[in-house]
């Protein structure tokens, strides 16, 4: 079931990698794309990974500016458009100062996380309940199936450095799920359009939710210079 040797490749990958950053507060790393429609919005954000090829695909949110004990909330809306969860894929990650290790967090139904619905969007819920399962086992005393209560209490103090989700395998050894409304500790991100240029390149007609639809790019792009004054 379990799949993790990508991972230290994703995070050395990732730096080497060209990410497209966002002024709502979050990166986009790896093949990790935007696509149109979303989640009943104009976007979401398109994860794929395949553990044959090396792809994989993320975002990544930064530090949390707290620590463990205060991280409370992590979720996501997600739809699989190729294959399922799986194969512990996609996950979310949890860095701490002072541990080397990651404590990932699984989409989909414990306790073998596979199973997800495909072609529709899903509601993870809040990943980190006290009684959720994360897998804690690659930093010291944990284990792969820890509560989140108790990760918190043997990691208490430990700064947030950094929370990211990301695709990199399969149970087919591919994947590809979109992601919207992810929520990290409350803050919740939509990943829609914020500039005049999203209006570009026939982007107008993407726009199939408010603030849209548009008749036209110029359209569009009034109501975001508009926006920005």
């Amino acid at each position: 079931m379990r799949k993790f040797g990508l991972f230290a490749a994703v995070l050395a990958l990732s730096a080497a990698v060209p990410a497209l950053a966002n002024a709502a507060g979050y990166t986009l790393f790896g093949a990790a794309t935007y696509v149109s429609p979303g989640d009943a919005s104009n976007r979401a954000v398109q994860l794929v990974g395949n553990a044959n090829t090396g792809a994989y695909s993320g975002v990544d949110f930064g530090a949390l500016g707290g620590t463990i004990n205060d991280l409370n909330e992590l979720g996501t809306d997600y739809d699989f458009t190729s294959s399922s969860c799986g194969l512990g894929s996609p996950r979310f990650g949890i860095s701490l100062a002072g541990y080397t290790g990651t404590i990932f967090v699984y989409i989909g139904p414990p306790p073998s996380y596979t199973g997800c619905p495909t072609n529709a969007w899903t509601p993870s819920g809040n990943l980190l309940t006290p009684a959720s399962l994360v897998d804690t086992s690659q930093l010291p005393g944990g284990t792969f199936y820890d509560t989140w209560a108790a990760a918190q209490a043997r990691y208490s103090g430990a700064s947030v450095t950094d929370v990211f989700v990301v695709s990199d395998n399969g149970p087919t050894g591919s994947q590809t799920v979109l992601v919207d409304n992810t929520d990290v500790n409350g803050t919740v991100y939509d990943y829609e359009p914020t500039s005049k240029d999203d209006c570009k390149g026939n982007g107008w007609q993407n726009f199939t939710n408010p603030p849209g639809p548009f008749k036209n790019q110029g359209q569009c792009v009034s109501y975001f210079a508009t926006m920005q004054h």
